[in-house]
Order: C-alpha cells, then structure tokens, then sequence
C-alpha cells in the first residue's frame, strides 16, 4: 500500500515514513501543502497522513479539497491541537481519524491498518488462493496452516498480487506501490524480488503460480487440483 504523509516537521515525517516503511508500506513526504497537492495530482494513495498546522496553510484546505473533488481515500490527521472544536472540525471536514501528538509509532500503524480495513477501503481481512492464506491485520502467511516467513517487501508484493488474482499487474503499477518517491531502485530489483517469493512459496508447496508476462507485468494464478 502507498502513503503520503503531509508533515512539515521533517525530522517527524521521516521518522513516520520509516515506522510505516518498516510495517511494509511505500511512503511519499510531502512538506507543505504545495507539495502535497503536486503529490496527489500525480499519484494514486491508498492513504493519507496529514497534519493540520503547515507551513503554507490548514491541512484542512488540502482535506475539503479532497473531498468536494469526490475523493475517497482515507485521511488520518495527525495533529498537535487538542481541542474538542479542533477535533469535531477535522472529523466534520472529512478526516476517517484523528491522533494527537505526541504518538506512539505503534498506535499510528494500528489506526492506518484500521482506516484501510474498512469497507470499500484497501485492506481486507484475509486473502486466500488455493491452499495459501494471508491475514493481512498480522501480516502472515500460512500454506496448509504451515507459516511461511516472508520479508517485509515480499508480504507486500504477495498482497498486491493476491487482490488481482487471476489479473495481470503492470510493472509500474507493483513499483509504484511497493516503493515510494526517491527509492533507488535497480534495473532488476523487482525481477529479483519475484524470484525470491515465488521460490518461498514453491519451496512452501503453495497451489498457485506467480506468471511473467514479458514487458508487462506479473499475474498470479490459482493451481489448486
């Protein structure tokens, strides 16, 4: 899943976006709300991360924005005031939740995974195909019942393939979710990562197969009996 988190305290921001980095999200930083609109004007976020008090303005602009535009994607705000009228104003102008700072890394984490597991958001439950499940609030996968140890960009890459199941997924659709603005990224990065989960999953003897489509993309494929 990709995330923009709009926070003009960079020491924070870059704190944040590591935290969730590490939970296994890609994450733009956008430090103005200049910045944030030229983000959301190019690219697609399954959620966003966005603090009130900027230096150009109310993040609540960027959010009214958002939603009269008849944008959908979850808003979490992230804020230093306190007050009740702040609060009901943010929820009022179409935030789905609000965390005071100080915070605790963990708590933020907990409330992006809840905004996204609602209905119609990114996040589903559990995934399955064939013999092979995926709790997505643990962030585990089991085949058989048997759990299988994945890395934090090969869980990612498996979710984004599980909800297209049976679709093809572009290369720059995977790349442009699993890593965020200013990554480096090698010329075979993804073609390596592939390898490493599709050999997981063989070695675990999962029913399904991970296709290559050259100069597209990639589409997973249920191979139950």
């Amino acid at each position: 899943m990709r995330l923009l988190a709009i926070e003009d305290e960079r020491e924070l921001a870059e704190l944040t976006a590591s935290a969730l980095g590490r939970a296994g999200f890609a994450v733009d930083i956008a430090g103005s709300l200049a910045e944030a609109e030229e983000a959301v004007a190019v690219m697609t976020y399954d959620a966003i991360i966005l603090d009130l008090g900027l230096g150009d303005g109310n993040g609540l602009a960027l959010l009214r924005s958002l939603r009269s535009r008849g944008a959908s994607v979850p808003v979490l705000i992230l804020t230093a005031r306190d007050a009740l009228e702040d609060r009901v104003m943010g929820l009022d102008s179409g935030a789905d939740d609000y965390v005071l700072k100080p915070f605790h890394m963990s708590e933020l984490i907990s409330r992006v995974r809840a905004v996204l597991r609602r209905p119609n958001s990114a996040l589903g439950v559990r995934l399955e195909i064939g013999n092979l499940a995926f709790e997505t609030a643990h962030r585990q996968v089991t085949v058989d019942d048997s759990i299988v140890p994945l890395s934090i960009r090969e869980l990612a890459l498996l979710e984004l393939l599980l909800r297209r199941a049976e679709r093809v997924v572009t290369r720059e659709a995977i790349e442009q979710s699993l890593y965020s603005f200013g990554s480096e990224l090698g010329s075979n990065a993804l073609e390596v990562l592939v390898h490493r989960l599709r050999r997981k999953l063989q070695d675990a003897g999962a029913a399904l197969q991970i296709h290559t489509l050259r100069g597209v993309g990639y589409l997973l494929a249920d191979q139950s009996p």
